[in-house]
C-alpha cells in the first residue's frame, strides 16, 4: 500500500497504539478500497480532484464504507481546509463558530471543507442553516449518512449537494483491507482458508468492522491456525444493518412482496429470514402475508389468506421461536400459490367509479319499502327474488338507471378463478337470453 509507513517505525497514519483502522486509514484517495465507481479517473470523486474544485457533496452508503476517509482525502487532494463536525454532538451555536472560522479564513484565501458526519441527524431548521453559507461559497460541503437522503434531508440542501452512493465492500475489497494488515503487522493472520473466509462474510461488507476483528485476533496468542468453528467461539458476527423504521426496513419487505408475487419461495424465505434475524416484529411481516394473500392470489386461492390468518394465530399461541414456522408456512404457501390481482384491481376500479358517479339511485325494483308511502311510489316494485327464478337466477337489472352496467372484476384463468370464471360467463349468457326475451 502506498505511503503505508512514514519511517520504518512509525506508521503514516497516527501511532503504533492507534487503532488498526485508524493506522491503516489511507493516505491518498487512490488507496481507498471498493469505491472506484467514485474515486477512478472516470469517476465523481475523480473528476473533480482533476478539475482541482469541489462541489458539495453528500456520501450515502453504508458503515465502514470510508465516507470519513474520502472526505478527508477530498480535503487533501484539492487544498482546502479540512473542518469536521458530528451531527451527533454539534448544535446550532457550533455551526455558528465552524460558519465564522471558515469566514475568517477565506478572508485569508483559505477554502474549507466542512464535514458533517450523520448529517441526516440535524433536524431541518439545522440543515436550513447551511444554505447561505454553501451558496456563498463560505464553506463547500461534504455530508455523510447512511440513511436514504430522499426521506431524512431538506430539499433545498439536496438541491445544492450532489448525492453520491457508496457501496458495501465486496469480498474483493474486505481482502485487500486483510492483506494491508498482514503486510502492516508482519505476519499473517492466524486462520486458515475456511475461517478467513468465515471472517470475511462475518464483516457484512463493513471494512472497519473487519479491521477491529483482525485486531482482536492479533492481541491473541494464538497457538495454531483457527477453524470457523474457533473463530465463532472467539469473535462476535457483526449485527446485520437493520432499522426497523427507515429504507432498510422498507427494502427487505418490497424484496419479500415481490419475492413472493414471483412465485419464488426461495428468495421469499431468505428476505423474511433476513427481517426476522434482524429483530423485525413478526407480526409485521405476518401483516403483509395477509395483505399479499389478498392482494396478490385473492381468488386465486382463497385459502392463502386463511392459512396467513391462521399463521397468525398460531405465532400469538406458540410464541417465539415455535411460533416462527407458521409464519414459514404461510411465506411458502403464498410463494407457490396461483397468483391474480383481479379482486385488487377490482377494488381500484369500483372505488374510483363510485366516487365519480356520487349519489345514483339504484333502480326500484331492489330497494326496500319498509312503509305503506314508500310501497306506493314504487320501491321493490318487481323485484324478482332470484331463489324463485328457474336455475335460481333471474337475470334482473341492477345497475342504477344512468348508469350502464360495469365489469370490474375480471377473473384469470389461474387456480380457483379459473371456476369463477366460469360461473361469470354463465350468468352473462343467461342475463342476455333472458334479457332479450
Amino acid at each position: 500500500m502506498a505511503d503505508l509507513f512514514a519511517s520504518d517505525d512509525l506508521p503514516a497514519n497516527g501511532s503504533v497504539h492507534a487503532p488498526l483502522a485508524d493506522r491503516l486509514r489511507p493516505a491518498v484517495l487512490a488507496d481507498v478500497v471498493g469505491q472506484e465507481h467514485l474515486t477512478g479517473p472516470d469517476g465523481a470523486i475523480g473528476r473533480m480532484v482533476a478539475a482541482g474544485r469541489l462541489s458539495s457533496i453528500l456520501f450515502w452508503g453504508p458503515p465502514g464504507t470510508g465516507k470519513t476517509t474520502i472526505s478527508r482525502l477530498l480535503a487533501d487532494a484539492v487544498g482546502m481546509r479540512f473542518e469536521p463536525i458530528s451531527a451527533v454532538f454539534s448544535g446550532v451555536a457550533d455551526l455558528k463558530k465552524v460558519f465564522a472560522a471558515a469566514k475568517e479564513h477565506g478572508r485569508r484565501g483559505e477554502k474549507t471543507l466542512l464535514f458533517v458526519d450523520e448529517i441526516h441527524r440535524f433536524n431541518r431548521a439545522q440543515q436550513d442553516s447551511f444554505l447561505p453559507f454553501v451558496e456563498d461559497g463560505t464553506v463547500t460541503l461534504v455530508g455523510a449518512t447512511t440513511e436514504n437522503p430522499s426521506f431524512e434531508l431538506n430539499a433545498a440542501l439536496l438541491s445544492r449537494a450532489q448525492v453520491l452512493i457508496l457501496r458495501r465492500l465486496d469480498a474483493a475489497a474486505l481482502e485487500q483491507l486483510l492483506d494491508r494488515a498482514e503486510a502492516l503487522m508482519g505476519r499473517p493472520l492466524p486462520l486458515d482458508i475456511a475461517a478467513r473466509e468465515a471472517l470475511l462474510a462475518s464483516a457484512d461488507g463493513d471494512g472497519r468492522f473487519l479491521l477491529n476483528q483482525v485486531e482482536t485476533l492479533y492481541s491473541i496468542d494464538i497457538p495454531a491456525p483457527l477453524d470457523p468453528a474457533a473463530l465463532s467461539a472467539l469473535l462476535h458476527r457483526r449485527v446485520a444493518v437493520y432499522d426497523k423504521d427507515r429504507e432498510g426496513h422498507y427494502n427487505l419487505i418490497s424484496a419479500l412482496h415481490k419475492s413472493l408475487r414471483g412465485s419464488d419461495p426461495q428468495a421469499a424465505l431468505y428476505y423474511m429470514a433476513r427481517m426476522l434475524t434482524a429483530g423485525e416484529e413478526p407480526l409485521y411481516v405476518l401483516r403483509r402475508l395477509v395483505r399479499f394473500a389478498t392482494e396478490d392470489i385473492g381468488l386465486a386461492d382463497p385459502q392463502a389468506v386463511v392459512q396467513c390468518l391462521a399463521a397468525k394465530d398460531a405465532y400469538e399461541f406458540l410464541g417465539s421461536p415455535e411460533g416462527e414456522l407458521a409464519i414459514v408456512q404461510a411465506c411458502i404457501y403464498c410463494a407457490t400459490a396461483p397468483k391474480s390481482n383481479a379482486g385488487y384491481m377490482a377494488m381500484k376500479t369500483a372505488f374510483r367509479t363510485a366516487r365519480e358517479t356520487g349519489s345514483l339511485m339504484p333502480p326500484m325494483n331492489i330497494v326496500n319499502a319498509p312503509t305503506k308511502l314508500m310501497k306506493q311510489v314504487g320501491y321493490g316494485k318487481n323485484y324478482q327474488y332470484d331463489h324463485d327464478a328457474e336455475g335460481g337466477f333471474s337475470g334482473a337489472n341492477y345497475w342504477p338507471e344512468e348508469m350502464r352496467p360495469q365489469t370490474f372484476y375480471t377473473p384469470t384463468e389461474r387456480g380457483f378463478e379459473a371456476r369463477i370464471a366460469e360461473r361469470i360467463a354463465y350468468w352473462n349468457k343467461l342475463r342476455a337470453e333472458r334479457g332479450a326475451a
